[in-house]
């Protein structure tokens, strides 16, 4: 699946010879030789279809955000304890994620990202198989619980394991490492398939 969806989207989104991937997806299709010959690669912006600033408790819209946030460090997060951030993406479509939802737990101090995966029922031991394996520390604890009203797993991830993570990471960096994370993780299960 994921290799067809690379596939399609080099297909639609090549032009003059050219075409914007992530690193991840660059390495993906030149392993899967989906790149045709004489194709120039230039790296991919992260895109924002929507980002907004919420209140925890209530959800409520606090503000919506230009682009520019993306550039302040995560650690804003745990300086605003009251407040998530909501970013849809259609960079996520890719990989069949949903919007993603950043917020620091002040329970278990922790940075987490939470959204919505749209891999069948049948994936979820392969899911906690891969988080068991990348995520870096002993205390890893994550959600994973598939939701048969919505057709989706939703996931809780503390973001503190992921490999490379930094409170000093801008947003745009941490979107980037959920992305490259999960991305991985479709490309694992689809190869054990």
């Amino acid at each position: 699946m994921l290799k067809q969806q690379i596939e399609n989207y080099i297909e639609n989104h090549i032009s003059e010879n050219k075409i914007e991937l992530f690193d991840i997806e660059k390495e993906f299709a030149e392993k899967h030789q989906l790149l045709p010959n004489g194709v120039a690669v230039a790296e991919k912006a992260f895109h924002i279809d929507a980002l907004e600033r919420c209140n925890k408790e209530t959800e409520e819209l606090i503000s919506t955000e230009s682009t520019a946030f993306l550039q302040k460090p995560i650690s804003y997060l745990k300086e605003q304890a009251n407040e998530f951030v909501y970013v849809e993406s259609s960079n996520f479509e890719l990989i069949r994620m949903d919007a993603v939802a950043l917020e620091f737990d002040d329970v278990f101090e922790t940075y987490t990202a939470l959204f919505g995966l749209k891999l069948q029922k049948k994936f979820g031991e392969a899911i906690k198989t891969y988080l068991n394996t990348h995520l870096q520390g002993d205390n890893a604890k994550y959600s994973v619980m598939f939701s048969a009203e919505d057709g989706l797993w939703d996931v809780n991830v503390p973001l503190d394991y992921l490999e490379g993570f930094s409170e000093a990471k801008s947003f745009e960096e941490i979107y980037n490492m959920i992305y490259r994370f999960f991305f991985k993780l479709i490309e694992e299960i689809e190869e054990a398939q």
